[in-house]
C-alpha cells in the first residue's frame, strides 16, 4: 500500500504526542520517513508518548500551535515536506467546560498551521485531520458521506465542522494552482487502540475501571458509534498524503470509517472489552446528561473506491488488539516492548 514512498521523506506532525499522532509518528518512522513534532506536553498520564519512548525517534517540539511565530520557525527549520494536523482539542464533553479555548485550539490553531504552510516552500501535501463529529447530526442510522453538511451540536463538533469549512475555504483561496501544496481533509471514527488513556473515551474509562475493580459508569449503553482500530484511521491519513503527491484532484475531503456491521453500540463494546479483560462490571450512569449524538456513522465507500484503501479489522479484532496492549502495558513491560509490540501490530494489520 506505502511501499518506499515515505523512506527519506521529511513529514511534520501536529499533535505527535497524543494518542493517534503517537501512533502515526511511530508508523512513519517504521516506514523510514523523518518526523518532526509539533504539539503541547502528553494529555495524560501515563500516555503512548511516553510509553513507547517516542522522543527517541522523532524531534520533538513543544509548541502551541496558536503559536503563530513558533510554528512557522519550526516549519521553516525542519523544511517538512508533507505536513500531517491533528493536533487539537479532542473531547466532546470538556468542550463544554472549555468551549472557547476548544475553538481557539480547533478552528484559529488549524488557520495558523495552514499559515505557517503557506510561508514553507518545500510543503508539497498537507493532511488535516478532523473528526467524524464534523457533519451535522441528523440522528439518522445511515451513514455520512463527504458531501453531507457540516454541522455540530456540541462545540467540540461544531468546531470540527468549522474547522472542515476553513479548510475549504484556504484551498479555494490560497491552495490551488501549480506549485500550491495539496490540501485535504481526513474524518475517521471513534478511534481506539493502545496507548489511549484520554478522558471520557469509552475503552480508556474501561481500562481504568477493570484494572481498579471498580464499576464502570456508562452514560448512553445504545449509542452507535464508527468503531475503529487507530491503525485503519492512521492508514487511510498514510495513504491519502502519498496519492496526494502526485494527484491534485484528491485535494479534498474524505471519511476512513468501519464497514456498517461494525458499528457497535456502547454497551456492545464494554461487554468485548470486558470479555477480554478477563473481568468487568458496569452500570448506566443516571446523572446529568450532556448533548451526544445517539446514532453516527460514516461511509467510507468513496475512499474504498478512488484511494484502494479498505478497513481491515472488525470491532472485536481491534478490541483484541487494544486489550493486548494495555495488558502489556499493566504487566510494567518496558518502553522498548511496548514499541515492538506497536511494530508488531503494524506488521500484522499490514498483512491482514
Amino acid at each position: 500500500m506505502l511501499d518506499s514512498f515515505y523512506r527519506g521523506r521529511r513529514v511534520c506532525v501536529t499533535g505527535h504526542t497524543g494518542f493517534k499522532g503517537g501512533w502515526l509518528s511511530d508508523w512513519l518512522t517504521f516506514l523510514g520517513a523523518r518526523v518532526q513534532g509539533i504539539s503541547l506536553d502528553p494529555p495524560s498520564s501515563p500516555n503512548y508518548f511516553n510509553a513507547v519512548g517516542l522522543a527517541d525517534r522523532v524531534i520533538d517540539a513543544r509548541i502551541d500551535i496558536c503559536e503563530a511565530k513558533a510554528v512557522s520557525a519550526a516549519l521553516a527549520s525542519f523544511e517538512p515536506e508533507i505536513v500531517f494536523h491533528l493536533a487539537a482539542q479532542p473531547l466532546v464533553r470538556r468542550s463544554y467546560a472549555e468551549a472557547v479555548e476548544t475553538f481557539d485550539t480547533n478552528v484559529m490553531g488549524t488557520a495558523r498551521i495552514l499559515e505557517a504552510v503557506r510561508a514553507t516552500p518545500s510543503v508539497r501535501v498537507v493532511v488535516v485531520v478532523t473528526s467524524d463529529k464534523c457533519y451535522e447530526n441528523r440522528e439518522w442510522p445511515w451513514a455520512y458521506r463527504e458531501n453531507d453538511p457540516m454541522g455540530g451540536h456540541d462545540p467540540y463538533s461544531a468546531s470540527k465542522g468549522c474547522c472542515e469549512l476553513l479548510v475549504n475555504a484556504w484551498r479555494r483561496s490560497f491552495f490551488q494552482g501549480p506549485g500550491a501544496p495539496r490540501l485535504a481533509s481526513a474524518r475517521a471514527g471513534n478511534v481506539i487502540g493502545g496507548g489511549d488513556w484520554g478522558a471520557d473515551r469509552l475503552v480508556p474509562d474501561c481500562v481504568r475501571a477493570f484494572g481498579a475493580g471498580e464499576t464502570l459508569r456508562i452514560r448512553s449503553p445504545q449509542a452507535v458509534r464508527p468503531w475503529q482500530h487507530v491503525l485503519e484511521a492512521v492508514s487511510g491519513y498514510l495513504l491519502l498524503a502519498k496519492r496526494l503527491w502526485d494527484e491534485p484532484r484528491l485535494a479534498t475531503g474524505w471519511n476512513f470509517g468501519p464497514v456498517d456491521p461494525d458499528s457497535w453500540t456502547v454497551e456492545q463494546v464494554v461487554r468485548q472489552v470486558a470479555a477480554c479483560f478477563g473481568r468487568g462490571e458496569y452500570c448506566v450512569d443516571a446523572g446529568e446528561k450532556l448533548h451526544e449524538a445517539h446514532w453516527l456513522r460514516l461511509d467510507a465507500s468513496r475512499a474504498v473506491l478512488e484511494l484502494g484503501w479498505r478497513p481491515r479489522l472488525s470491532v472485536a479484532e481491534a478490541i483484541a488488539m487494544t486489550m493486548d496492549w494495555h495488558k502489556a502495558h499493566a504487566r510494567g513491560e518496558s518502553a522498548c516492548a511496548l514499541h515492538a509490540l506497536t511494530m508488531a501490530q503494524i506488521e500484522a494489520y499490514c498483512a491482514h
